[in-house]
């Protein structure tokens, strides 16, 4: 069994091989390792350009990929089809507020499961409703009449109606007012609290450690550090280069 400071954890659900990906000739991932353990919080942080949502879009066969391998469960999925792995356990909740706005929230959160043509596990909607009760008087409205903030919970409710065993979660704060931030992170922190497995891709870098068990620093597409949430937040080194400045007491 794999260790990580010395504490025994579970196997990888996700293993992220040398992968190596990019746009037609533009290379932005250079062999990229990480993992995603059951019930595990883990964000991928770094720099503008250094690669963190290409690696969601690499698992779910959004970008071309040149090398190295990407393994959910023991199968090698690299280049799998979304439907394919929406049907294995993964949801991606790609950037920015996407809705179908001239559809009612309760229309976008079933079209996920309904588009493959899967039944809606039996009480998927009261489980989601409650991380998001904002939503629940909205339900008949329309998508696009939402502010970007409720916006924002459909799409990632959306993904959990299929009771997905990871969900991928691509800059979830980006926009929001200071306010709705915190509540994103709430939420985050709700899912990773009840054991759900979360790859977090955050600009927020301080929120996004402090919701997690682990993280990934990439530089320029290629692993610069790794450790649990607290140890990249306390690291000097990671505070000096990502994290705009030591934390200083007070």
């Amino acid at each position: 069994m794999p260790t990580w400071g010395g504490l025994k954890l579970a196997e990888p659900i996700l293993t992220i091989e040398a992968l190596q990906a990019g746009y037609g000739a533009m290379q932005v991932l250079h062999e990229v390792d990480m993992t995603v353990n059951a019930g595990e919080t883990v964000c991928i942080i770094g720099p503008n350009g250094a690669g963190k949502s290409t690696v969601l879009k690499a698992i779910f066969s959004q970008v071309d990929i040149y090398g190295g391998r990407i393994v959910w469960q023991g199968d090698d999925i690299t280049g799998a089809q979304p439907r394919d792995l929406i049907r294995r356990g993964l949801a991606y909740v790609p950037q920015g507020s996407v809705v179908f706005p001239s559809l009612t929230v309760r229309e976008n959160l079933f079209i996920g499961v309904r588009s493959l043509g899967l039944p809606t596990p039996p009480g998927a909607l009261e489980e989601v409703l409650a991380y998001f009760p904002d939503l629940t008087p909205r339900l008949e409205y329309r998508a696009g009449l939402l502010s970007g903030g409720q916006q924002q919970m459909v799409a990632i409710a959306r993904g959990l109606m299929s009771r997905p065993s990871l969900l991928l979660l691509d800059e979830p704060s980006l926009g929001l007012a200071p306010a709705l931030v915190q509540q994103m992170f709430a939420i985050v922190n709700t899912l990773r609290d009840e054991g759900k497995a979360i790859l977090l891709v955050e600009q927020n870098a301080r929120q996004a450690l402090a919701v997690s068990d682990r993280g990934y620093v990439l530089e320029l597409g290629r692993n610069r550090y790794t450790g649990t949430g607290q140890s990249l937040l306390n690291d000097p080194k990671v505070q000096e280069l990502y994290l705009g400045g030591r934390i200083t007491a007070g």
